[in-house]
């Protein structure tokens, strides 16, 4: 069974105090203090919400980082031979079982000291995002809403979560900064239900986007795909919060706003690539949204099954 320290003064909605790790962002208070480098790391890839590292065989090491001002979520890989971790309410003095997760509240010091190699994927979420989930998918306050500590836990759901975050920080972000954004809103959810449960579940399902609404979505995601529409701007287009609205999306169109958006970006560079044979393939990922040439053959190649340049026209060739 996981175990579970006292619900603390930490809130969700905690303002910066003396001693905290502020403005630069968690990894890059981290990257000060740890004395080896993470195997990828999402701070230079613009994503919102969150930030995310991976370590692969962190060597033996002993860490005792500053509290953070965001909400920790860290899930042991391959734990290490042996291993003493304190923070708020919590002393581990064995490894953890692998693919379980501890969460480290905003505001909490820590101390880790391990021997053998070390595998673990640290996620770290924005307080505010927290809160708007809690207000707006929970009916919560979030002033009064606490993130307590907890260690060993076996959430399949939680670890899938993360588990998708890693992927797409594996991948270099190539789902950009809406994929970012769509994980961040799910993390929290999951954050959140684990805080409450079982007290309180999420309300109820929601329906589908109206027609109307759907369209101009679709009409606004068509005009900005070069330039990368947010979940935030789709859900204002949409009328609704960021959180219903990527769940009413999934629900009208079978796919998460993200991965609409790299689909029609897909159907706008086979265009291109069919009736435009004077655009190189940098050119053709530029004009669909693609931030680089390599993404939009990753993408292109996975969804339509080929290269890009099998689909180009004859009158150049790729």
């Amino acid at each position: 069974m996981p175990s579970a320290g006292l619900v603390s003064e930490t809130q969700v909605m905690r303002k910066e105090e003396p001693g905290l790790a502020g403005p630069l962002g968690p990894l890059a208070a981290l990257r000060k203090i740890i004395p080896f480098e993470a195997a990828a790391a999402s701070d230079r890839l613009g994503w919102v919400g969150l930030e995310a590292a991976r370590y692969r065989a962190a060597p033996a090491s002993e860490l005792n980082p500053p509290a953070l001002t965001y909400q920790r979520l860290v899930l042991f890989s391959r734990p290490p031979e042996e291993l003493d971790l304190l923070y708020e309410g919590v002393k581990r003095h064995v490894p953890p079982p692998a693919g379980s997760i501890s969460v480290v509240p905003a505001g909490s010091p820590a101390l880790w000291r391990w021997s053998g190699s070390f595998d673990w994927l640290h996620i770290f979420l924005e307080p505010s995002l927290v809160a708007r989930v809690a207000a707006e998918a929970f009916d919560l306050d979030p002033a009064r809403m606490t993130v307590p500590p907890l260690d060993g836990l076996d959430l399949p759901q939680l670890r899938a979560a993360m588990g998708a975050v890693d992927a797409e920080l594996t991948a270099g972000g190539a789902g950009g900064r809406l994929a970012a954004e769509s994980l961040a809103n799910v993390l929290a959810v999951h954050l959140i239900r684990l805080i409450l449960a079982p007290r309180r579940t999420a309300r109820g399902p929601d329906g589908t986007l109206p027609q109307s609404r759907l369209r101009a979505v679709v009409e606004y995601i068509e005009e900005h795909l070069d330039a990368g529409p947010t979940l935030e701007q789709m859900a204002a287009v949409a009328r609704v919060s960021p959180y219903h609205f990527a769940r009413q999306f999934k629900r009208a169109t079978g796919l998460p706003p993200h991965q609409y958006v790299i689909a029609r970006r897909v159907e706008r560079a086979k265009l291109l690539l069919q009736t435009s044979g004077d655009f190189t393939l940098a050119q053709v990922a530029a004009c669909a949204g693609f931030s680089d040439q390599s993404q939009f053959s990753h993408h292109f190649k996975r969804i339509v099954g080929v290269t890009p340049g099998k689909v180009r026209t004859p009158a150049r060739i790729a």
